[in-house]
C-alpha cells in the first residue's frame, strides 16, 4: 500500500508543503485556504468524531479505513466512507502539488507513461477527457497495479481507488470547490492551471515505492 505516511486516530491536519499563495497564478491563495482550513478540516473532525465512539476501531490506521470501510459496522460504514476518503483524498492531492514547476513526468514513472500512452501529450488528453467525463463531484487518477501497469480512473465523491487494489500517483480533485472561486464552472480551464503544478517528483516517489 502506498500513500503519504501512515496516520493513526486521533488525526491530525498534515502541514501544507507551501504557503496558500505559492501555487498562484495557477490556484489562488483563497481557494487553497478554505479548501485545507474548511473542507479537509470538516472531514477530519467529521472521522475523529465518529472513531471516538468505536474504541475498537482506533487502531485502524486511515489506510485501512479508506480500503477496508464495508467491514465496518454497517451504522458508520458510509459515513467513514465519505469522511476517511476525504481525509486520505485531499492529503494526496495537497502533496501532489508544488510550486517548484517540475514540468513533465520525471523517471521510471516517465518512462512508463511514454511507454503505456504514446506521449505525455496523449497522457493529458486522456487524463483531461477522464475529469471533464466525471460527472458531478469526485477525483480522477492516474494508478497503478502490482504488475505497475498505469490506468486512469475516476472515483465518485470522496471514493478511491484502495479497495480496488489500484495504487494511487496522481490525483486531481474535481469537486466545484477546487476550482469554482476562480473558474466559476470551468472545470476545463481549472485542469490546465492544475497541469502546471503537478509534483512530479512525488509521483515518481509514490510510482517507485510500489
Amino acid at each position: 500500500m502506498i500513500s503519504l505516511p501512515y496516520e493513526s486516530y486521533r488525526f491530525e491536519m498534515k502541514p501544507l508543503l507551501y504557503h496558500y499563495n505559492s501555487l498562484e497564478p495557477y490556484i489562488d491563495a483563497k481557494t487553497i485556504y478554505i479548501h485545507y482550513e474548511i473542507n479537509l478540516q470538516t472531514y477530519l473532525d467529521n472521522l475523529n468524531g465518529i472513531l471516538s465512539n468505536y474504541p475498537s476501531l482506533q487502531s485502524w490506521n486511515l489506510d485501512q479505513l479508506v480500503k477496508n470501510y464495508s467491514q465496518l459496522p454497517i451504522e458508520i460504514q458510509s459515513f467513514v466512507r465519505n469522511n476517511a476518503g476525504g481525509v486520505y483524498n485531499h492529503n494526496l492531492y495537497f502533496s501532489l502539488m508544488t510550486p517548484n514547476l517540475v514540468g513533465v513526468p520525471v523517471g521510471n514513472l516517465g518512462n512508463r507513461l511514454l511507454e503505456e500512452f504514446g506521449s505525455y501529450s496523449n497522457f493529458i488528453s486522456q487524463f483531461k477527457i477522464s475529469a471533464l467525463d466525471r460527472f458531478g463531484s469526485g477525483y480522477v487518477w492516474l494508478v497503478t497495479n502490482d504488475s505497475k501497469e498505469l490506468s486512469i480512473i475516476s472515483t465518485a465523491n470522496q471514493d478511491t481507488p484502495l479497495p480496488m487494489n489500484l495504487y494511487p500517483i496522481l490525483v486531481v480533485d474535481v469537486w466545484e470547490h477546487a476550482y469554482y472561486l476562480k473558474h466559476i464552472n470551468r472545470r476545463i480551464d481549472y485542469l490546465d492551471d492544475w497541469f502546471n503544478v503537478i509534483d512530479w517528483n512525488r509521483a515518481e516517489e509514490l510510482f517507485n515505492s510500489i
